[in-house]
């Protein structure tokens, strides 16, 4: 029997008690009323240990749910970090590129230039030097063309 049942019983036992005439008092079942309360003695510390533990149990749920929180909160915050950090490393990362692309067009601009100057260089070099063979053919043609005038004498 729970004890707000016992409660109820001891209330309806002091209502039916027979009041004594010019007070407040009441002549209660002496029997109904121990027994009663032998019964609250024995199941009170039963409710008092229920009680105690629900509130443990209660307790327990608690301290587990903030774990679970807490958990969730740091995986979170990490994640978090994780992402921000990540977007820092890409964003770095595609600075960087630029940098070296541009790099990469400032040297292969320079190396096309080099290139450019040493192919004009060599060029006017074997324009020279084409130069210098036909003069020296033409020469060689004029020296046989005066020469066969003379063995024709």
């Amino acid at each position: 029997m729970d004890i707000l049942q016992m409660i109820d019983r001891l209330e309806e036992l002091l209502n039916e008690s027979r009041p004594l005439p010019f007070t407040h008092n009441v002549i209660v079942d002496e029997d109904r009323m121990l027994d009663l309360i032998d019964q609250m003695r024995v199941s009170i510390p039963e409710e008092v240990k229920k009680s105690q533990q629900l509130m443990a149990q209660r307790d327990r749920l608690l301290a587990q749910a903030a774990e679970e929180a807490q958990r969730t909160v740091n995986i979170a915050r990490d994640k978090s970090n994780e992402l921000v950090e990540r977007d820092q490393v890409v964003q770095a990362a595609y600075l960087q590129a630029e940098q070296i692309k541009a790099q990469a067009r400032i040297d292969g601009d320079a190396i096309r230039s080099d290139a450019d100057q040493y192919v004009l260089e060599t060029l006017r070099n074997l324009e020279m030097e084409l130069e210098r063979s036909i003069n020296q053919v033409r020469n060689g043609i004029r020296t046989l063309q005066d020469e066969k005038p003379k063995v024709e004498e």
